[in-house]
């Protein structure tokens, strides 16, 4: 009998987020994406991997800058 359940599919939540682009940059953006046999949204995705990947619990604190703190120049 327990061969027969299926099991539970797991929820996920999901927030959209939406950001404006003026047409010229949609145009390039869809005229890569199709160059690129890709989608608009996957391409996003793997462009911004890296910061929603890292810092799911908590950012470094070498990463957060202080008020009116601007850096020009990078040590290193």
């Amino acid at each position: 009998m327990a061969q027969n359940q299926k099991k539970r599919r797991r929820n996920y939540k999901y927030h959209a987020i939406t950001f404006k682009l003026s047409a010229g940059q949609y145009r390039s953006l869809r005229n890569y994406c199709k160059a690129r046999k890709t989608t608009p949204i996957k391409l996003i995705k793997r462009n911004i991997e890296r910061f929603i990947s890292s810092y799911e619990y908590e950012v470094p604190q070498e990463l957060y800058l202080t008020e009116n703190q601007l850096e020009l120049f990078q040590e290193g």
